[in-house]
Formats: structure tokens, C-alpha cells, sequence
């Protein structure tokens, strides 16, 4: 595996200590929030003084763009670069994995001097080299995958190892964050906080959720017929709760005397999770209309930016890395070329009237339904040839290509040429194993692995699934590795078992090692997380707490393969039902 590991990026960027003058940089990403999910944006049904409070102190982009759904949208931010260039291509299976030939804005901000911590959902790759911690973030704080099961003392990974969390997650996730920032109040820092809300499943505390339970919804979607109210009151009471963190944030930069050399962000990685109002666009998450990747953006530099600053020309995730570099005077990585542009000129005024004209590419890659479209300052292209006039037309319902033959050409020339860069990229990127072995723990968890057999997944979405219906002894797990270091490592199974099965033996195999080892206690507790939903699933599994168990020591070759999980013997009905396996590396 060629790992860049842009360790070799600490190339051209002085790694001497940055001035004591630059700001500081918080970004908060909200998941699956929409452009309709604020009361600054014209929603009556919700309040969200805190949020709109950073358009009235700095400014809101109008028509701001990200992708289709959430890993996408991170590397686009972590790059500056368009996702498919990334190695990005999806949202589990390992799709949304991030090249490790790319460096990352939080890489460029800690070789410039910057402490670097993320809070939060990560969604670009779980295994070193691969995790936050290895990507620039000296301290993370989160899960690194889609879906979680459960947002209340959920499971976290904390710098690679994991841990159980402390209350409702948005909140848990602001605790670190602020602690963060108070241990960094005298030097340059770079917080990130990818929250995890609103998206599925819906649960928010109760104190939050009160004032929507039985609450009227007065602004509906433009397709009323296909919202589910339930869902719609949940993402709403999670918004205002997202609300209430961001004002925590907020006070305590203010408390610590820093809020005037802050710059602070705040942005969703794409439209609405579910029908909602949403400004009368066209679309939600998962599509490339304009209400599947319109979301809301506001930014705040007290002295910096003039308050009250509206800005229509549209901008995109693709531009916070070189943004943030030109407010802060941080270089920008000599690397691979950007996508995205400094917003600097329109943010605070310097020839502003010189901004050239652009687009965004806006770009699904999942499976057969490959989709792009092309947004211009006054037009988008959709997928199908359409053209619609986005100043008079957001709902997208009158496509004027006829009147516009010129502009649909010149759109669909460049719709074409982008699908005809990324292909080979995306092609690249499909055959990659999961890394072992470049961190004293790896975790391998369900969600990167294969089930055969009567096995099968506790959910349809990958992300936080656990294996179970494991009932014939020809049954198997597999994950495709490859491991960075020959060596003997213990192997670590995270497990559930009824009483009735214990004595069933479990054997670990790859490249020609094996170990075997029997169940001998038992560990069956419930599942749970449907007792705090508000709203059906989409695609997330509930959740157990799960017990380890050292099955012994295997060598591992420095090779790709298939590690292998049989059950040789099974007692009773079913053998164990299987969350993660640990790969600690022992010393020589």
C-alpha cells in the first residue's frame, strides 16, 4: 500500500510556530440539516437565535453548495477538492474512505503551528492511516463512520480506542470541544465539530423535544403528502438542540476573551434528511437538485468580516480550505491542484466587484444511479438535460433548455468533461483493503466486513450493524486486510452469547495462521434505542453492549488477504453474534 502519508506533506509548509496574531478557526458541521432548518433561513416552526446570531455578526452565503450526502461533503472541505477526486465514492463499504495522497486542511493547519482537534462524525476512513488522529487532528473525539444506533452515553472512539460517552451525543461532543478550546486558549487552535444531528435515528432529550411533540407544523414540504410529521418534529426539536451547543460554543469564546480573534463557521452536508419545508426547492438529501445540496452557511470574524454582510454569489464546501488559509495567512498546500476558491474578496469587500462567474458540479456516485448536475450563478443543469432558471424558479418546475440552447450546451460540456476526470479515480478507488497494523489497535468493525451464510447484518445500513443469525458451522466472516507490519497480534472479539450457545468455538485465519478458541461466559443483553426514537429508522441498527474476548495471539504477514472467521463448533442454535475484532499489536 503506498502511503503518502503526507507526513512527506509536512513538505512545504515552516513548521515554526504561527504568529500569535492568526485567528483561531472553529467549524461546526451540522449532518442532514437542511437550508429550511433555521429561523434566519424563514422557518417560523423553530428558533435558532444562536445560529442566526453569526449572519447578523458576520455574514450568510445565500447559495452555498455541498454534496448529496455526508462523506462526500468532508472531503470536499477537508481538500478543497471535488470528492470524486478524492477517492471518496460513497458512504460505507469503505466508499468514503479519503486518499491518502491528499492532505487535509487540518494536516496544513497543525504543520502551521495550530493545536487541531475534531468532535464529532468523522466519515472518512476508521483505520489508521485513515483515522482523525492520522489525518492532522491531534485529538478526536466521535465515531468515524455514517450511522449511529444510539445518541444517548453512546460508544465513542476516543484517539483510536474505544469508549462510552456521557449523555445526549451533540452535547457530549460540545463538552470535549469546549474543553478543547480551553486548553488551547493561549495559542492557535482549529476546532472541528461535525456534529451528528439531525440526522436518523431521531432522538433528542426530552426538554428539547416538549415544544414540537404535539407542536402544529405550519410551514410544510412544497410536498406535504410524502412529510412524515413525526420526523419533521424530531429534526426540528435536534436543530434547536444543536442550536443550544453552538450558543455554548459561542459563550465560551466569549468567557475566554477570544471571540474577536475567532474566525467561526457554521454549515450542513447536505439537504434535509426527510420531506420538511425547505425554502420551496426541489429535492432532499441524496439527489443533486437544488434542495438535496442548497444548505445553509454563516460565518463570523468579528472587525473582519462587516456584520450583516449577505452574500448572493453562489460558493461551495470545496472553498473553506483555501478560504481559511487566506483569512488566517496559512500557505496553501503545493499539492494537488483545488477545486475551490478563496472567499476572502467577497467576504470582506476587497474587489469584490471582480469576482468572476463559476460553477458547481453537483455529483452522486452511488451505483447505477450516477447522477451530475451544474449549477451556474443563475442556472442549473439537472441530470435529465433540464435547465431551470434558479433566481425565478427554485422549486426547478419550468425547464427552459428551449430558450437557452447555448447555456445547456456549454453546462453539459462541462458536466461531461468533469465524469470524464473522475472515472478513472473512482475506478481506483474501489479496490482497497482495510488497513491493519499502522496503530497499536486496529478495529475491524461489521461494518467492514462480509457476511456468508445464514450471517447476516442487524440493520440494512452497514455503518453501525453488528453480524448475527450465525447458525451453521460452513457460516463465515470475512474482511479483506492488509496488514502494514508483520508481527504477532492479539486478537479481540467483541461478542454477544445466550447461555445455550456457550462452548461454541470461534477460529481467527489469515495467510495460512489460524487460532482457535472456545466461548466459555456467557454475555446476551437486549437490544436498544428504539425506546428514545421519535420517528421510525431509515437504515440504522439498534445497538447492544458488547463483551470482549481474547481469542490469543496470531501472526500476522505483512500481505493482503482474507481474515477469516469460522465457527467449527457451535453449541445450541447459533453460535455468537459479532460487533468488532481487535488487532493489538504485541511487542517483540
Amino acid at each position: 500500500m503506498k502511503f503518502l502519508l503526507c507526513s512527506i506533506f509536512i513538505f512545504s509548509i515552516t513548521l515554526a510556530t504561527a504568529a500569535p496574531t492568526r485567528p483561531n478557526i472553529v467549524v461546526i458541521l451540522s449532518d442532514d440539516q437542511g437550508w429550511g432548518d433555521l429561523s434566519v433561513n424563514g422557518n417560523t416552526d423553530l428558533s435558532t437565535p444562536n445560529i442566526d446570531s453569526l449572519a447578523k455578526d458576520g455574514a450568510i452565503l445565500d447559495r452555498f453548495y455541498v454534496c448529496p450526502v455526508c462523506a462526500p461533503t468532508r472531503s470536499e472541505f477537508f481538500t478543497g477538492r471535488y470528492y470524486a477526486r478524492t477517492g471518496v465514492h460513497g458512504v460505507s463499504n469503505g466508499q468514503e474512505r479519503l486518499n491518502l495522497d491528499e492532505v487535509t486542511i487540518a494536516q496544513t493547519f497543525k504543520a502551521a503551528g495550530y493545536a487541531t482537534g475534531a468532535f464529532g462524525k468523522w466519515h472518512n476512513g476508521s483505520q489508521h492511516p485513515y483515522h482523525p488522529n492520522a489525518r492532522g487532528f491531534d485529538e478526536y473525539y466521535g465515531f468515524t463512520s455514517g450511522h449511529w444506533g444510539s445518541y444517548f452515553d453512546a460508544e465513542v472512539d476516543h484517539n483510536g480506542r474505544i469508549e462510552r460517552g456521557k449523555g445526549f451525543m451533540a452535547d457530549d461532543l460540545t463538552d470535549h470541544a469546549l474543553e478543547f478550546i480551553e486548553q488551547h486558549k493561549e495559542s492557535p487552535f482549529f476546532c472541528y465539530i461535525p456534529f451528528n444531528t439531525p440526522h436518523s435515528p431521531m432522538q433528542v432529550p426530552d426538554k428539547f423535544y416538549e415544544k414540537f411533540a404535539n407542536a402544529e407544523i405550519k410551514q410544510r414540504s412544497s410536498d406535504p403528502g410524502k412529510e412524515e410529521l413525526n420526523h419533521t418534529r424530531a429534526a426540528l426539536a435536534m436543530c434547536e438542540n444543536l442550536d443550544w451547543n453552538v450558543g455554548r460554543v459561542l459563550e465560551k469564546l466569549k468567557q475566554l476573551k477570544l471571540a474577536d480573534n475567532t474566525i467561526i463557521i457554521y454549515f450542513s452536508d447536505n439537504g434535509p434528511n426527510g420531506w420538511r419545508w425547505n425554502g420551496g426547492m426541489k429535492g432532499k438529501k441524496g439527489g443533486v437538485d437544488e434542495g438535496g445540496v442548497r444548505v445553509p452557511f454563516l460565518i463570523r470574524w468579528p472587525g473582519k468580516i462587516p456584520a450583516g454582510t449577505r452574500i448572493p454569489q453562489i460558493a461551495g464546501a470545496i472553498d473553506l480550505f483555501p478560504t481559511l488559509c487566506d483569512l488566517s495567512g496559512v500557505p496553501i498546500p503545493k499539492t494537488k491542484p483545488m477545486d475551490g476558491r478563496s472567499l476572502k474578496p467577497l467576504l470582506v469587500g476587497e474587489k469584490k466587484e471582480q469576482w468572476p462567474n463559476r460553477e458547481f458540479i453537483s455529483f452522486q456516485a452511488g451505483g447505477k444511479n450516477r447522477q451530475v448536475s451544474v449549477r451556474s450563478q443563475d442556472f442549473r443543469l439537472d441530470p435529465t438535460g433540464m435547465l431551470f432558471d434558479m433566481t425565478t424558479d427554485p422549486g426547478q418546475k419550468q425547464n427552459v433548455a428551449d430558450q437557452h440552447p447555448d447555456e445547456v450546451k456549454r453546462l453539459n460540456s462541462i458536466a461531461q468533461q468533469f465524469i470524464s476526470d473522475v472515472t478513472p479515480v473512482l475506478a481506483s478507488a474501489k479496490d482497497r483493503a482495510y488497513s491493519v497494523g499502522y496503530a497499536p489497535l486496529t478495529y475491524l468493525p461489521a461494518r467492514d466486513g462480509e457476511p456468508h451464510g445464514t450471517v447476516k447484518r442487524s440493520g440494512r445500513a452497514p455503518n453501525c450493524s453488528y453480524f448475527t443469525n450465525w447458525t451453521s458451522t460452513e457460516d463465515t466472516i470475512t474482511w479483506d486486510i492488509e496488514v502494514g507490519e508483520t508481527g504477532l497480534y492479539e486478537a479481540i472479539i467483541y461478542y454477544t452469547c445466550a447461555p445455550a450457545n456457550i462452548g461454541t468455538e470461534l477460529e481467527l485465519s489469515f495467510a495460512g495462521k489460524s487460532l482457535r478458541s472456545a466461548v466459555t461466559e456467557a454475555h446476551d443483553p437486549p437490544a436498544y434505542g428504539k425506546e428514545q426514537d421519535h420517528a421510525d429508522r431509515d437504515s440504522e441498527s439498534y445497538v447492544k453492549d458488547f463483551k470482549p474476548l481474547s481469542l490469543g495471539g496470531i501472526e500476522l504477514a505483512k500481505t493482503r488477504g482474507l481474515l477469516t472467521l469460522r465457527a467449527p463448533k457451535i453449541v445450541g442454535n447459533a453460535a455468537v453474534e459479532i460487533r468488532y475484532i481487535m488487532l493489538m499489536k504485541k511487542e517483540k
